[in-house]
Formats: C-alpha cells, structure tokens, sequence
C-alpha cells in the first residue's frame, strides 16, 4: 500500500504541475461558465464547482504534502552523506532536523556568534556584496 500511494502521489503532483493540466482546469472553468445561462444561474450550478474545487483541493494537499516531504527526506539524506563524506565537517550536525525550533535556533545562534561576525567582514563576502 506504502509503495503505490508513493508511486501515485508522485505521479499525481507531477501530472498536476504540467501545463496541460492547468489548461484543463481552464476549459473545466469556462466550461462551467459558459454553462451558467443553461442553467439559470442557479445554486446547484453554484454547488457543483464549489464542491469539484473544495475535494480536487482537498485531495491535492495530501498528495503534494506527500511529494514535498519525500524530497525533503531525499534532500536531507543527501546532506548527510555529504557530512558524512567531509573530513572536517562535523558529524554531529547529522539529524539535527529531527531538534526542535528553539533547539535549531540555539543552534543557528551558536554558529552565526561563532562564525557569522567574522565571515561577513571576510574578503570573499565583501567582494560578492561589491557585485550587486
């Protein structure tokens, strides 16, 4: 079940992000529009577009949440092993993602108070700065 709601979760958030599906979703809409006077204007021509945007939006949450939190995995990996493949870089940073939100703050503190001042007033910074 885990590996076909992945495969359809990617599939879906892919097949979405086309142009062609968004060209779909603007014949769909003019479609309903141009239905209007058909239909009289009425509250059920209201109803179905409503309730067709509220479930495909719905639905396209939890498959793009699925998406974005399986690259995010994927990314996180990546900079691990790359951690992990540096010899001075330091492995204890590995998983930190897993901390809190004051525990990476403390974190992203330390590291500006101890390398942040120094770099910014470094050469390299300030001619990248000059190049704007």
């Amino acid at each position: 079940m885990d590996r076909f709601f992945t495969r359809f979760a990617r599939d879906v958030a892919m097949l979405a992000g086309q142009p062609q599906a968004f060209m779909l979703a603007i014949l769909i809409i003019l479609g309903w529009g141009i239905s209007g006077p058909v239909f009289g204007w009425s509250d059920t021509w209201q109803l179905v577009i409503n309730t067709g945007t509220t479930i495909v939006t719905f639905l396209m949450v939890f498959l793009i949440q699925n998406a974005q939190n399986r690259d995010a995995s994927a990314i996180q990996a990546k900079l691990d092993e790359l951690i992990r493949a540096l010899e001075p870089a330091r492995n204890e940073f590995i998983g930190i993602e897993h901390l809190t939100e004051t525990e990476l703050e403390e974190i992203r503190n330390m590291l500006e108070k101890t390398y942040g001042e120094g770099s910014f007033r470094h050469g390299v910074v300030q001619r990248l700065i000059k190049r704007r």
